[in-house]
């Protein structure tokens, strides 16, 4: 017996007057002897069946022209073809070059795999499934279609049986290509789940060891919606088969009566699979109850009283009857009359009707009430009478589950805290013991001074900089520097010459970096360098001697192509240099090789230029870079990294290194509570920069900052190396590509000692310790002792408005209980809410001084600590600080004249320091002309200490200000002090001001002079006359430089 024939007895060919199967029919209406047709035209009768009419046939084509439609059709294949495997191949090719070959035969191999599995199966169930159905063809199928019997008209139409089965494979294997296509896209969910680790921790409900969740889970839960695919596609293949094979046929009503009737052997078919479909929904539903473990809710993410006395419950109730439905509807099918042949004159009446069709009706109909009284009324009503009134009782226990959970999946449960009773009474000599932090304060914003680099060291119109440069630190003469960096990169935009041979063969790099000192600038507010010019000099280039040549960078051209055999007079731009410039020829081995005409033709197709092909630039020995940003080099080889938003330079050991931060993610955690990546990371940086951007959006409970990736900035070499060798994510990963990540201890020290803690991390973190800083369920509940993240009161109005939050500073400090200064990172917290005081409520820094040993992670490297304001003290937070600056007198009539004329006054981050006991602010100005190259230069500094503001030329003359004259403290700029600036200070009811300190009597005159020139222009103005107008503008003018000069 074959398989078929479990199904039903075959029945054989001569009862199907089989003889004329196979010619096409139309469809006649069989009434009062009428031989037309169903347009009413006479057709040549069938040999066989003089009631049915067969085709006119078509007179042949000519052979020769189906040959060359033949001919052109399969050109026009080949070449689409090869233009779409292009890509493919060079792809392939630029994995190859890199050493990451095997990450594109997995990924390739895995979607290719299971796009065929699924397309294979998915059309062997379609292809059973239609013909079981055509094999149960009944007798009287091969005659016409439409049938008058009294009262009722019979409608089933019916094709050969050949033609159903082609018929058949075709809508197969469509259906199996659409259907395909989209569960390959879920390739990593399959190889997690066949690679999965333990987390050796279980959830509270079930017990199941957390890798369950984030790696068989979401795999397991995608087998099963393939599968009730599968048979929901099979149960309408049998269906629409057994209506075209007259299996089912339909009773249309004349006088009020007519159903529908089904075959024996179509009713089991379908029956069959109508039950495998419900079967397999109820699997799902019982795997889908895990997912309350990973369910958002109105206050916590996982399963809550309701959760688990009632959802969890109705879940494994409603499979049941799920399963139980499939069977009674299946038994029902194949043994009601309902569905026999008469069945339309049996079942005339309506009460016949329903006596026949009762069983279903109230199946169904049974089923979905009480899905809605289990699934909504339930709990609905528990929640209402049982949970609301006694709410932080019944939920403490899951709110705690979620507590724990979410400290421990976003690693911040060794979070260290500590109450800080932070004072605001100043003290004279207060910073004495506190040197090397005042030392590192940083003065340089990132966000500002990128102009001021361009300006200074840009040298040329095709290079630029980020326009948010980068912190760093480097050790220079023993001691650990704060650094601002940028590589000098190269932006084609600036360049007038532009062809294709200057594009992509003579400009294709940029060169060297800029570093300054982040605490300090020049007497004049210029930063000072320390690694600067073109060619290179400085400090980095005297003691690393490093490669300065930049091809692989964020800004770099789409594509250059290098390298020319030995001998070859060099022909790329190097650097500037007398009237020609230097020129250079690439060494390294950066990109694939173009040096034969296939590969030229690939490329030139991938990048749409012919120039590729015919141009002397491209020599055997040359190769093709492209894809060279290096954010977009590491998503290429680790496509299941979510990458942080800001990508930054280090010079190490001789050569230029991109370093780049990798997280491993998931969201399915039990119990942990869900973020949005892209909403938590975004603030005032990443809102207002085109270089640092927020995370992707996405919703994850589980975070690792598990990779440290490294480009290098020469020849595009990526490193990968396993930064958290504890991650089961990253182990899972580590199987399915073996051999991809080098250890840590393969990581020289050097480039150890410039890891950091990634911000998007930190962000993520802060947010929620803006909660989960509370560890007990009670006063979670409450919620009264919540944070927020401050607006960052720097922004722009319009930033501000939209609340965008401070960014997160580097600083090197010591805070914590940590016993010397370290590098970390920094933020601070107010009260939740938007009618609230904006008093601080904690300060926030993560160590993120990875040390310098080969191999070895510092001791305190990634240690967070959290110091807590007592809730009964008052210091301001950084909104309420910048108000004070504003707020200010002597202040604010400074900064309106620095800023009137020609010139603008940007204000610098507001950094917060746990100094002093109590929080010090400190705020750089700048200021800069109006004109087209103008570039910011620090004049000033703006520092707070409680209620006391102090305002001068230098950090060292503000801080002084503040603490009475002496703080103690030996800032960065304490050699460029100079004229001293004004200082407020409270009185003892801190209700008075004080007057200002007197500053050098030329600044005084300079600013006395500007002043009255802004009262004559007013005064000329509403007179209306002009030329006295002019003049007092000049005047102005005259008086506003001689105040800069002199600050």
């Amino acid at each position: 017996m074959s398989f078929f024939d479990a199904f039903g007895p075959k029945v054989p060919r001569n009862n199907r007057n089989s003889r004329n199967q196979d010619d096409p029919i139309i469809i006649n209406v069989e009434a009062d002897g009428d031989d037309t047709n169903a347009n009413g035209g006479n057709v040549p009768p069938h040999i066989n069946n003089p009631r049915i009419g067969r085709q006119p046939q078509r007179p042949h084509s000519n052979r020769g022209s189906k040959i060359l439609i033949g001919v052109v059709l399969a050109l026009v294949i080949i070449v689409g073809v090869f233009f779409g495997l292009a890509r493919l191949i060079t792809d392939i090719m630029w994995y190859r070059q890199l050493g990451f070959e095997s990450v594109v035969w997995t990924q390739l191999g895995t979607r290719v795999g299971l796009w065929v599995a699924y397309v294979a199966v998915l059309a062997v169930v379609s292809y059973i499934s239609a013909t079981l159905a055509i094999r149960a063809r009944p007798d009287f199928a091969d005659g016409s279609t439409i049938r008058f019997h009294g009262d009722t008209i019979e409608v089933g139409k019916s094709v050969s049986s050949r033609s159903a089965r082609r018929i058949a494979v075709v809508c197969s294997i469509v259906v199996g290509l659409i259907f395909g296509s989209q569960f390959n896209m879920n390739w990593s969910e399959i190889l997690l789940m066949f690679n999965g680790q333990s987390f050796g921790t279980t959830d509270p409900i079930f017990g199941l060891d957390k890798g369950f969740y984030v790696f068989v889970l979401p795999g397991l839960q995608l087998l099963l919606t393939a599968l009730n695919i599968m048979l929901v596609v099979g149960l309408i293949f049998s269906i629409v088969t057994h209506i075209a094979m007259g299996g089912i046929r339909f009773t249309m009503p004349v006088h009020g009566n007519g159903l529908f009737a089904m075959t024996p052997r179509g009713r089991r078919q379908i029956a069959i699979w109508l039950l495998l479909a419900m079967l397999s929904w109820a699997a799902s539903q019982v795997v889908g109850v895990f997912n309350t473990l990973t369910q958002s809710g109105s206050r916590i993410t996982g399963a809550t009283y309701t959760t688990t006395h009632a959802t969890i419950p109705v879940m494994f109730i409603m499979a049941g009857v799920t399963a139980v439905v499939g069977i009674l509807l299946a038994v029902w099918i194949m043994r009601s009359k309902a569905l026999s042949a008469n069945a339309g004159t049996q079942y005339a009446s309506a009460g016949a009707a329903w006596r026949a069709w009762r069983v279903p009706a109230i199946t169904v109909a049974g089923a979905i009430v009480l899905s809605l009284l289990l699934t909504t009324v339930y709990p609905a009503l528990l929640t209402r009478f049982r949970v609301n009134p006694n709410a932080q009782e019944m939920e403490s226990t899951y709110i705690q589950h979620n507590i724990d959970a979410t400290r421990a999946a976003y690693g911040l449960d060794s979070v260290k805290t500590e109450e800080y009773d932070a004072t605001t009474k100043v003290e004279a000599g207060a910073l004495a013991h506190e040197t090397e932090t005042t030392a590192q304060i940083r003065l340089l914003d990132p966000q500002i001074v990128s102009p001021t680099f361009k300006q200074l060291q840009q040298m040329k119109q095709y290079y630029t900089f980020a326009d948010t440069l980068a912190v760093d630190k480097y050790d220079i003469d023993g001691t650990s520097q704060d650094t601002v960096i940028a590589a000098r990169e190269l932006d084609l935009n600036g360049n007038d010459a532009r062809n294709w041979v200057n594009d992509h063969t003579v400009y294709t790099h940029g060169y060297g970096v800029v570093a300054a000192y982040g605490n300090r600038v020049t007497s004049d507010g210029q930063p000072e360098f320390f690694e600067y010019g073109i060619p290179t000099q400085g400090y980095l280039t005297q003691t690393q001697h490093y490669e300065p040549r930049i091809y692989f960078s964020p800004e770099a051209p789409e594509y250059s192509i290098v390298g020319a055999p030995e001998g070859t007079t060099p022909w790329e731009f190097d650097y500037p240099t007398g009237s020609k410039g230097a020129t250079t020829t690439f060494t390294g081995n950066g990109g694939p090789s173009v040096g034969n005409i296939f590969a030229r033709l690939l490329y030139a197709i991938r990048f749409g230029s012919d120039q590729i092909l015919f141009s002397d630039r491209v020599t055997p020995d040359s190769q093709i870079l492209y894809d060279r940003s290096p954010k977009e080099r590491v998503a290429k080889v680790a496509p299941y990294l979510t990458l942080d938003g800001r990508v930054y330079p280090a010079v190490v050991n001789g050569r230029v290194k991109w370093i780049v931060d990798g997280y491993t993610t998931s969201d399915n955690m039990p119990y942990s509570q869900k973020v949005d990546l892209g909403e938590a990371t975004q603030d005032s940086t990443t809102v207002s920069s085109d270089t640092v951007s927020s995370l992707s959006d996405k919703n994850v409970n589980y975070i690792r900052n598990s990779v440290k990736a490294t480009v290098d900035a020469y020849d595009g070499s990526v490193d990968l190396y396993a930064w958290d060798t504890e991650d089961p994510v990253l182990k899972a990963w580590e199987k399915i590509f073996p051999g991809q990540y080098k250890p840590i201890s393969e990581m020289t020290g050097d480039l150890m000692s410039h890891m950091r803690y990634p911000e998007g991390l930190f962000k993520v973190q802060r947010q929620l310790l803006s909660r989960y800083h509370v560890t007990t369920a009670a006063q979670f509940f409450s919620g009264e002792d919540f944070w927020q993240v401050p607006v960052d009161p720097t922004a722009s109005a319009n930033e501000q408005k939209q609340d965008v939050q401070q960014p997160p500073y580097y600083l090197t400090l010591q805070t914590g209980g940590s016993k010397e200064p370290l590098f970390s990172l920094t933020s601070s917290y107010i009260p939740a809410g938007t009618n609230t005081r904006e008093i601080l409520t904690a300060f926030l820094s993560v160590d993120s001084d990875a040390g310098r040993e080969k191999g070895v992670k510092g001791k305190n490297y990634g240690t967070i600590r959290l110091q807590e304001l007592p809730k009964d003290t008052n210091v301001p937070g950084p909104g309420q600080v910048q108000n004070n600056f504003n707020a200010n007198a002597d202040v604010s009539k400074e900064l309106n004249l620095l800023q009137s004329g020609s010139t603008q006054v940007e204000r610098g981050n507001l950094l917060t320091l746990p100094l002093g006991g109590g929080l010090v602010y400190v705020e750089p100005v700048y200021v800069k002309s109006s004109g087209n190259t103008s570039y910011p230069l620090l004049k000033k500094v703006l520092v707070a200490f409680g209620d006391r503001v102090g305002f001068a030329n230098t950090l060292n003359e503000a801080l002084d200000q503040v603490f009475e004259g002496d703080s103690g403290a030996s800032a960065g700029d304490a050699d460029n002090a100079g004229t001293t600036g004004s200082q407020s200070a409270p009185s003892e009811d801190k209700a008075q001001e004080s007057s200002p300190q007197q500053g050098s009597s030329e600044l005084k005159s300079a600013l006395s002079d500007a002043a009255q020139a802004m009262k004559d222009s007013d005064a000329a103005m509403k007179k209306g006359d002009w030329s006295a107008y002019g003049e007092a503008q000049k005047k102005l003018e005259t008086a506003l430089n001689k105040a800069l000069e002199l600050q």
